[in-house]
């Protein structure tokens, strides 16, 4: 009969799995470690874009539509066009209006003319013809002084040639006064040019405003990208302020990636950032810290958060980081403002 009391050997299977489990365990708790040294992480990420919200600027009825929804566009091709036929006539009323203001301004510089040249007249002819009347009467009226106190000639020679002098020194005054009245007149006439001059000024800001006002009839695409989210049918009468559509820059694709507040002590612009998209999980891109937020994204919020009170619990706030996509064409297309993101950055 075999010994009974003989001992089977020890399994060995059972010590070698526990071995293997706490050296895998503490390779990955190592790199874990490691990676988190060096690395950042966030899943509150999504794609965002430059997104043009096109508002239509006129009131009219839609005349043309050039796009579908979610077609892509370029930069300043011509998406829609409204009835600009009212607009069209304010712009002829206004360019009459300036043909109009454009003649007085020629009608009062000939008024201006004119006044000078009288002024002109007046000084060269009735002035300069007074004075010498003037200078003329009163030598002969000292000369028949004198000849009155001789006994030389009557008094009623003397008293002729006395009206003579006060009348010519009559007519100088009254030349005098005809230039200040012709100068008057050249001043009112230099003012009027200025009057119409300002007149014209606004005409032409009319007539400007009235052509911008006309310009607004055709709406173009604000850049290349997708156009999307249209609002609008042909023979549908919009008022100023109506939402049209919205294009979405091929450009202007980027991640906005909420850090917490405790994740930016290195973070810092330039930092390279590998980013994974939910729904293109196979595609390696890459990226770049653009922009750190001037504020947390409570701050920016409609109600932000006061904490001046009794019950206060403390949060951990996040930052918007804005990261730009370093990706080829295909890739940025494929991405849509809104999608979901995985997104490490480098901080070491």
């Amino acid at each position: 009969m075999a010994n009974e009391t003989e001992k089977k050997p020890k399994s060995k299977v059972l010590p070698v799995i526990l071995a293997v489990i706490v050296i895998a365990s503490a390779i990955f708790g190592i790199t874990k470690y490691i990676y988190a040294k060096h690395h950042e992480d966030t899943d509150d990420a999504q794609v965002d874009a430059d997104i043009s919200p096109m508002i239509a600027r006129v009131a009219g009825y839609v005349n043309e539509i050039r796009f579908e929804d979610n077609q892509h566009v370029k930069e300043g091709d011509t998406l829609i066009k409204l009835d600009d036929r009212d607009l069209r006539i304010k712009v002829e009323q206004a360019e009459a209006a300036l043909a109009n203001a454009n003649a007085m301004i020629t009608a009062a510089k000939g008024g201006v003319a004119t006044a000078q040249a009288n002024l002109e007249t007046v000084k060269s002819n009735n002035i300069d013809a007074a004075k010498i009347r003037v200078w003329k009467a009163t030598q002969d009226f000292n000369r028949y002084e004198k000849l009155l106190a001789q006994k030389s000639v009557t008094q009623q020679q003397f008293d002729a040639m006395k009206a003579e002098k006060e009348t010519a020194e009559s007519a100088l005054q009254a030349a005098n006064k005809q230039e200040a009245s012709s100068a008057t007149q050249v001043r009112t006439a230099d003012e009027q040019v200025a009057v119409n001059q300002s007149q014209l000024t606004q005409r032409q800001v009319d007539l400007d405003y009235a052509k911008l006002q006309l310009s607004y009839a055709t709406i173009i695409s604000p850049a290349t990208g997708l156009a999307s989210r249209k609002n609008v049918e042909p023979g549908q009468l919009v008022n100023a302020g109506t939402p049209l559509f919205a294009v979405v820059s091929d450009s202007g694709v980027y991640i906005m990636a909420n850090f917490k507040e405790t994740q930016l002590e290195k973070m810092r612009v330039g930092l390279p950032v590998a980013i994974e998209a939910d729904a293109f999980s196979d595609k390696n891109i890459e990226g770049t810290v653009y922009r750190l937020s001037a504020a947390t994204g409570a701050k920016f919020s409609l109600l932000p958060p006061d904490n001046a009170t009794g019950n206060f619990v403390k949060v951990v706030q996040r930052v918007p980081v804005k990261i730009k996509i370093n990706a080829d064409k295909e890739t940025m297309a494929a991405l849509r403002p809104g999608m979901s993101v995985k997104v490490s950055v480098k901080i070491d």
